[in-house]
């Protein structure tokens, strides 16, 4: 796909060709595709941002909590969308040793105790080890503060997706 034969499409297949860039939230695209034609990739990723920026703060929340756990139930099940099995797999994630697995579940589930979502981290913009030392840093953040996070990482995962569709 490329930019012109996006912003060509009519809004059904503008929203159906990007509708996993933010997980499971075509609403995004959809309401962004009244703002074509983008110039270039870089100004169709801040219209993107700029939707989600404006959305309420319970459709934000519902937004972050479609993302799977990190190497968790959805990942080892092969029930990943096709984007997130790819990153997770980038960061090997798909290949923790026993330990790691068993760190990388508590973590998740105390994140999860603590905020009700998912933790989030743009996995293509890391190595294992990076997301370890991340995950245990921002578990101890409060909600405002990770919440926020989220929502940079998922900015920065809608990125890297439209950057692999695009290019």
């Amino acid at each position: 796909m490329n930019l012109e034969k996006l912003n060509n499409s009519d809004q059904n297949s503008f929203t159906q060709i990007l509708g996993e860039i933010f997980e499971h939230s075509p609403w995004i695209p959809q309401e962004t595709w009244k703002n074509r034609p983008f110039n270039t990739i870089e100004h169709l990723h801040k219209n993107l941002k700029q939707t989600l920026e404006a959305a309420d703060d319970i459709k934000k929340l519902d937004l972050v909590r479609t993302h799977p756990d990190l190497a968790g139930k959805l990942a080892v099940s092969g029930e990943l969308t096709d984007f997130s099995t790819a990153e997770q797999q980038s960061a090997q994630l798909n290949k923790l040793t026993e330990e790691q697995f068993e760190t990388i579940s508590k973590l998740n589930q105390t994140y999860k105790d603590k905020f009700q979502f998912p933790f989030i981290i743009c996995v293509k913009d890391h190595t294992q080890t990076s997301i370890f030392e991340h995950f245990n840093k921002r578990v101890s953040n409060d909600s405002e503060t990770e919440i926020n996070a989220a929502l940079k990482q998922i900015s920065r995962i809608a990125w890297h997706r439209l950057n692999d569709l695009l290019t």
